[in-house]
């Protein structure tokens, strides 16, 4: 039998995309629907043949469903998944984990208490780009790493495609960072490799919503190498890029080409700028989730990199909010 799947809210706008995942998946059947919003929810379940539960306890015990998908708003995500965790179903969520630290940890704690499986969707994390990156850090061949760049920007804000709660700052706990700011900004960390012990972050109020439309957060590390992590709803044609930068060379990637270019010094092959292959994507976070359900593994790396976002996350808000550099060290995890 498949996995019986509960969507546990539509308020994100990727929640079709996972639903189509699930739909398409051979191991997995959306079985039923809770969402905050009664119209949205109902809708939603009449659309799909399945029932519409207006308590997320009466799905949770329902006994129709053997893990969800959560796409609540942010600042539910501790109340939502805690309760998931607690019934023993399985959880894909939407990045953030939660909008912090101690969130997060009350989330976690009680995934591993009740020894269900977490894997958070970081589509990036499994990007061929990404792939190639790590294995040319893992060689050696930019050097010593001294600056990292990268940025994901749309205009969501001028075009109007967003939803109008996504400018709502106590649902989203944030605005552009938060939302596209944290593919760049896990990025960010993993091509650095080494903690980041400090972040400062700037956010501008370009369309004047609650939220911040332009951002720039600044990821530190005790070596001195720094990150640039860039993300904004105001930008047309603005290219996903990302650039790592070292003591022996460079790569380039998406500016603003698919492709991914490297010149070092440690290769003879890339004494100029050589376009750098790059494998295939590995299987997307909601197969991974699936295979952990299936095989009882963890998706260690995954929620590794999720929880870390989480920190820098929060420690960016507060530095914007307080105009300073936050140390990860004031974060109470």
């Amino acid at each position: 039998m498949g996995i019986r799947i509960g969507k546990a809210s539509l308020w994100h706008v990727h929640a079709w995309d996972y639903i189509g995942q699930a739909q398409n998946h051979p191991d997995t059947d959306i079985a039923a629907v809770w969402d905050e919003d009664p119209r949205r929810g109902s809708e939603a379940a009449d659309k799909l043949g399945v029932p519409y539960y207006e308590k997320l306890e009466e799905m949770l015990d329902s006994g129709q469903v053997d893990a969800v998908i959560v796409d609540a708003p942010t600042n539910r995500h501790k109340e939502v998944m805690i309760a998931a965790a607690r019934a023993g179903k399985h959880i894909f969520t939407e990045k953030v984990i939660a909008a912090s630290e101690a969130e997060v940890k009350a989330i976690v704690e009680a995934v591993e208490s009740e020894g269900v499986k977490l894997t958070v969707s970081l589509p990036r994390l499994n990007e061929g780009y990404t792939r190639a990156i790590r294995d040319i850090l893992e060689r050696g061949l930019l050097g010593q790493i001294t600056y990292v760049r990268a940025r994901l920007s749309h205009d969501g804000a001028l075009a109007g495609w967003l939803p109008d709660h996504f400018y709502n700052a106590e649902q989203c706990g944030g605005g552009a960072l938060i939302d596209l700011g944290c593919h760049p900004m896990y990025l960010s960390a993993l091509f650095l490799r080494e903690p980041v012990t400090a972040v400062g972050a700037n956010f501008g109020y370009i369309t004047g919503r609650e939220v911040e439309d332009n951002a720039l957060a600044t990821l530190y590390t005790a070596s001195g190498a720094i990150a640039s992590v860039e993300a904004g709803f105001v930008n047309a044609h603005s290219p996903f890029a990302i650039e790592v930068h070292g003591t022996e060379g460079t790569l380039l990637y998406g500016t603003p080409e698919n492709r991914l270019l490297m010149r070092t010094k440690r290769d003879e092959k890339y004494a100029e700028w050589t376009e750098h292959p790059m494998p295939p994507a590995r299987e997307s976070a909601f197969d991974q989730w699936v295979r952990h359900i299936r095989e009882g593994t963890e998706a260690s790396e995954n929620i590794a990199v999720a929880i870390e976002l989480t920190r820098l996350m929060e420690a960016a808000n507060r530095s914007a909010r307080e105009s300073r550099i936050v140390q990860l060290g004031e974060l109470n995890f």
